[in-house]
């Protein structure tokens, strides 16, 4: 579907990539990973023609359509809703259905054909076909399924774009691309902004996804679970695996013993040869040894190892000083945000030397309370700090706290105290920082430096509970595995906030969902917690259904007899209301078939005469005016049941 062909790029000395060859097929679910700096998202704005690269080719077909999502973009500001927004999505699609209609009416009305009319038909006859292709019969329902997948609620469709954070901007931009339905995904890094539930949505979507994806992540198993072909870039060559991500590493690291083993074997035969050519060159007897050993040597093809970017953060957590057994405390806690209540009578009791995760949708409270803890904002009801407790916090916008005027090394040397003073350089070596990056100004930094440096303050002073609050966001999957080590064996109390699945597992033991105003309390292991939740969902569905059949029977057999008239009076109106719904839907069912009986005949126009065509597209159009005022009705009959069932839960 996509060949790249020889493919090169250089940034003024530099070669990014040298002469690189794959194929994407359709429906190929595959991870392209390598270090930082490798050049992945550069591929991407390559194959969406963001940019060009420097020699080669990229082939694809003309028509192939592909939805690009950037790690990074100008977003929406626009006046106007979360729903309608998002419905930008079928633009092309919605323009092409008022083309279609434009031209039956202009056919309906015509008496002769002339040459100009045969290629209208030629484009009605495409414009058929696509919009066949494309069913766009239930493009607000879709729309509105797609929205509520990524996390947004039914009141927020109707809120207004810029009442949103950049994050949940990014979800609806997501979300244009996947109604588009296009051929090919190209997605850089679409977890950023998700959280657990969306991102398990997202995984069920891309599984019956028709088409092709190729995707930039650092979530492990976000990896594992969409892709199953991992593309590596590494010293400007790729390596193609057939094979998902934790598999890929396994097969990486059999490759690089092997370039290893294949490299000392060719460092020895070189400088065995280069002994012999040394030892021999001024021996006439030898001289044509000598000279085929030089030749030798001069087509010897060195091989290279490639680069596994093994420089990664090295540190550990000090030991902590021991606190009061209970941490943390909370009776009836409650915060409010003007009249939106976010947290509501929270009982919350942390014990010392617990790993705790906070898990929830974005917007439920996870944060809120986070920074409740830690004094940053006021709240209702009761919360206790243990005795002796010292709080490290790890903001989700720690980066942007940054002073952006100071350098790497004065954000330490500014908050450091006593003997820590005199390791600052060692911590921040510790993170990855050389001594040409501690004179770097903040505002110079990567979001990754930012991270890592405000992770290095934790290190500063002891603290016996650390709060972290998506302290993974814009580190690279080594540096996640260094901080979840240095979590397992740091010796305090944790609070982690986090919709990394992978970082979590085997880290946390114990979590409390946030949904509703409410926290509720698990035990165990992330994976745990996914699979508890999955089951309680089934069995209040079946507990809901077994409780609604017997309230049915016990109000049939009460001797409580208005109930009972009342209930059968309710019963009355629902189904008149469901027959009217009913009946309208049996009338766009019969339209549609109508419709597309017409179009069928349409499409084999080229046997009939100016006047059956004519009579055709007149008869086209009046059932096409048919169903857009058939539609209206059906809307409202349903809202008016919506509202029904509603009012008499």
């Amino acid at each position: 579907m996509i060949a790249v062909n020889n493919v090169s790029v250089l940034f003024g000395g530099f070669e990014l990539f040298s002469n690189i060859n794959f194929m994407i097929n359709k429906a190929d679910r595959i991870g392209l990973v390598g270090k930082n700096g490798a050049g992945k998202s550069t591929l991407l704005k390559i194959i969406d023609k963001q940019i060009s690269q420097t020699t080669g080719t990229i082939s694809m077909p003309s028509d192939i359509t592909i939805g690009y999502l950037p790690q990074q973009m100008p977003l929406s500001k626009k006046d106007i809703t979360v729903f309608n927004e998002a419905l930008t999505a079928f633009d092309e699609i919605l323009n092409m259905q008022k083309e279609l209609n434009d031209i039956h009416n202009q056919l309906s009305e015509l008496t002769d054909f002339s040459e100009k009319e045969h290629s209208i038909l030629d484009r009605q006859n495409h414009l058929i076909s696509f919009l066949q292709i494309h069913e766009i019969s239930n493009i607000e329902g879709d729309t509105e399924k797609v929205l509520h997948g990524l996390g947004f609620s039914r009141e927020d469709l109707v809120r207004k774009i810029v009442e949103f954070s950049g994050g949940w901007r990014m979800r609806i931009e997501l979300a244009k691309i996947l109604l588009k339905n296009p051929d090919v995904l190209l997605l850089d890094e679409p977890t950023n902004h998700l959280d657990i539930e969306a991102i398990q949505w997202l995984e069920e979507f891309i599984e019956n996804y028709k088409g092709a994806l190729l995707l930039i992540s650092h979530d492990r198993a976000f990896l594992d679970n969409v892709t199953k072909r991992t593309i590596e870039i590494n010293n400007g060559k790729i390596f193609d695996y057939k094979v998902s991500y934790s598999h890929f590493k396994i097969l990486q690291q059999e490759r690089i013993q092997q370039q290893t083993a294949a490299y000392e074997n060719q460092q020895k035969l070189i400088s065995d040869t280069e002994k012999f050519i040394e030892k021999f060159r001024y021996k006439a007897t030898k001289a044509n040894q000598v000279q085929s050993r030089i030749k030798q040597l001069d087509k010897i093809d060195l091989i290279e190892i490639d680069d596994l970017d093994n420089v990664s953060l090295r540190f550990k957590f000090p030991p902590a000083p021991r606190s009061g057994d209970i941490v943390i405390e909370t009776t009836e806690l409650s915060k409010h945000y003007g009249k939106k209540c976010i947290l509501k009578n929270i009982d919350l009791v942390i014990e010392r030397g617990e790993k705790v995760a906070f898990i929830g949708r974005n917007g439920e409270g996870k944060t809120t309370l986070s920074k409740v803890i830690v004094g940053d904002i006021d709240y209702g009801g009761t919360l206790k700090i243990g005795h002796n407790v010292k709080i490290g916090y790890f903001a989700q916008n720690q980066d942007e706290l940054l002073d952006p005027e100071l350098t790497v090394f004065e954000t330490l040397d500014n908050v450091a105290i006593g003997d820590v003073r005199t390791k600052l350089r060692d911590i921040l070596g510790s993170f990855l920082f050389s001594n040409e990056d501690i004179d770097k100004k903040i505002k110079v930094l990567s979001g990754g430096e930012r991270s890592r440096l405000s992770l290095a303050k934790l290190l500063l002073e002891p603290y016996n509970l650390l709060i972290l609050d998506e302290p993974t966001n814009h580190l690279d999957m080594r540096s996640k595995d260094i901080l979840k080590q240095a979590l397992q064996k740091y010796d305090g109390t944790l609070i982690l906030v986090s919709h990394d699945r992978y970082f979590l597992d085997g880290l946390v033991n114990k979590i409390y969902e946030f949904k509703n105003q409410k926290i509720s309390l698990y035990i165990g292991g992330i994976y745990d917690f996914l699979q508890k939740r999955k089951l309680n969902n089934l069995a209040e569905i079946e507990i809901k259904n077994k409780i609604q059949a017997e309230q049915n029977i016990t109000k049939i057999n009460s001797d409580n007899k208005i109930l009972y008239f009342e209930k059968k009076e309710k019963d009355k109106q629902r189904r008149i209301l469901q027959n009217k719904v009913n009946n309208a839907e049996k009338t766009i069912e019969n339209l549609e078939k109508e419709i597309e009986f017409e179009q069928t005949k349409l499409n084999n126009s080229s046997n009939l005469s100016i006047e059956e065509i004519q009579k055709i597209s007149k008869n086209f159009s009046i059932l096409k005016s048919k169903l857009e005022n058939e539609i209206p009705y059906w809307e409202l009959y349903c809202m008016e049941l919506e509202d029904f069932d509603n009012h008499n839960k």
